[in-house]
């Protein structure tokens, strides 16, 4: 239970918003308020064009405010950042009327309430661009005290928002209080866009697909299960949105690409997010060689996009998203990380092999499960620049086409960049028979036990007897990739609002 027993300083706010509203002064007026200038925009523009801010109207969150007798300074800000404003209580209260100063502005104003001010703009004797206030106007009242970072006689910092926690589960306070947060999120759309840009200048469509789905399918992962109630139905939340996007492929669109949230009922952790948000794009006529170039161009034009460089800074690491990208076999990396050739290996020496690497083997991993766990523990956490694995075992990838050449080996690819995988792809399969005995083959691992087995797909496998061309599709992780970009080490620092245990106070 969340206590809500107010505290001496909200009732105090309480006390103030009663006081205002017994002068005849709304706290929460609803009328629209003409904002015509922006702190960020005043403090670039105004020393080169004075004459451009002879009148504005700026509206933001009081963040300071220094009362000194009939003058007050206080700084302002808004969604651009933060500007000082200079109020005069001759100015805005003219005649022998000096309560809106004197009650309003220095006793019943507090810090965290959003005003309105109207007036010019000047240069201090200090040097700094200010408002200089002819009107101002309450436009919210903050009913709880901002958590301020405060200052100490010697400079030092204390008593800041810091606490994760604290800051995930309040995030609008997060970006009042800690104002470069907001960068993070302002970078994340700017990957959003570069990467839309790219697709759409190829004339790919974006589409929707659904997010409720009678079958969990196109990826290896457990889902969450929730129930129609109009159509008595088991239905789950979508853990991957490609088996439509290939439908849509089938009927023809030669490229679709969608921004998806998806939802997969597993651990949460620096890296992981029960929702999250997938791209993903299918180009006809492509294969994985093609994607493999295309990404290199894609995430090279993503980072100049972002940073305005295409070497960025990951922790203690410098990662060049400069094309082209390393490109390693998934047995080549095994072999020069984990000193074992994995060729021709049955499923009990891939076991030994595994448990010889400290691998906690399960009775429901089959080959290509050995295979992810031996490659995970040698060989992932040196991929620290862009590296594409290439060429994985079928057992671990029941939608990827057979290798043209190798026995036994698919034609996919996955993207690793600082220990992590932030994208996967294919040259999908395209084979309807095959397709249904690879489903068939996963039925047989959820039988031994694999929870993130797949599920047969009749209506899929029914669209690819229509007939889909040769395809290749992309999976990237939008909030792995907005980590990589703005280096961020918690996946939750680049969510807005990341699923937490529910809130215990008192």
């Amino acid at each position: 239970m969340i206590d809500h027993d107010l505290n001496e300083q909200q009732l105090i706010r309480r006390q103030k918003m009663q006081q205002l509203k017994e002068m005849g002064i709304d706290s929460f007026p609803p009328e629209l308020y003409p904002v015509n200038a922006y702190a960020a925009d005043i403090k670039a523009n105004f020393p080169e064009n004075p004459d451009g801010f002879k009148q504005v109207v700026i509206a933001g969150r009081m963040m300071t405010q220094r009362i000194m007798g009939k003058a007050a300074f206080a700084n302002i800000q808004d969604s651009t950042g933060r500007i000082q404003i200079y109020v005069n209580r001759d100015e805005i209260c003219p005649g022998e009327d000096k309560e809106l100063y004197n009650t309003v502005f220095k006793k019943l104003l507090d810090i965290g309430d959003i005003i309105g001010v109207e007036g010019y703009v000047f240069t201090t004797q200090t040097g700094e661009t200010s408002v200089h206030v002819t009107a101002f106007k309450l436009l919210a009242k903050c009913l709880n005290p901002l958590p301020l970072p405060k200052q100490d006689a010697e400079g030092n910092i204390y008593d800041a928002f810091t606490d994760p926690e604290a800051r995930y589960r309040m995030r609008y306070v997060d970006l009042v209080v800690n104002p470069h947060v907001k960068d993070i999120f302002i970078a994340r759309s700017k990957v959003v866009q570069s990467l839309r840009n790219t697709f759409n200048s190829r004339g790919y469509l974006e589409v929707e697909t659904p997010i409720l789905q009678q079958i969990h399918g196109g990826a290896a992962a457990r889902p969450f299960v929730t129930h129609h109630n109009a159509l008595d139905m088991q239905l789950y939340l979508r853990i991957a949105n490609e088996l439509y996007l290939k439908r849509l492929i089938v009927g023809g669109f030669e490229g679709v690409y969608e921004f998806a949230k998806n939802f997969r009922n597993e651990g949460i952790d620096r890296t992981h997010n029960p929702e999250f948000t997938g791209l993903e794009i299918y180009v006809a006529y492509k294969d994985y060689f093609w994607m493999m170039d295309f990404t290199e161009e894609m995430l090279e034009k993503c980072a100049l996009d972002v940073t305005g460089q295409s070497e960025v800074t990951v922790g203690e690491n410098k990662i060049s998203f400069k094309a082209p990208f390393r490109r390693l076999t998934m047995t080549q990396a095994i072999l020069e990380y984990g000193g074992v050739n994995i060729d021709g290996k049955s499923e009990t020496e891939l076991g030994q092999i595994a448990k010889n690497m400290g691998v906690e083997v399960t009775k429901d991993m089959g080959k290509g499960k050995l295979i992810d766990e031996i490659f995970s523990t040698c060989a992932e956490k040196h991929l620290i620049q862009p590296t594409f694995i290439m060429d994985y075992p079928v057992e671990m990838s029941p939608l990827t086409k057979k290798h043209r050449s190798i026995e036994g080996l698919v034609e996919r690819f996955e993207l690793y960049v600082n220990g992590k995988e932030i994208a996967n792809a294919y040259t999908e399969l395209n084979d309807p028979i095959e397709q249904k005995e690879r489903f068939e083959h996963q039925l047989h691992l959820a039988e031994r036990g694999d929870e993130e087995a797949m599920s047969m797909d009749n209506d899929f496998i029914r669209a690819l007897e229509y007939a889909m061309p040769p395809t290749s599709g992309l999976g990237i992780g939008i909030d792995r990739l907005t980590m990589m970009l703005t280096n961020q080490a918690s996946i939750q620092e680049v969510l807005f609002f990341p699923q937490m245990r529910p809130e215990v106070v008192g």
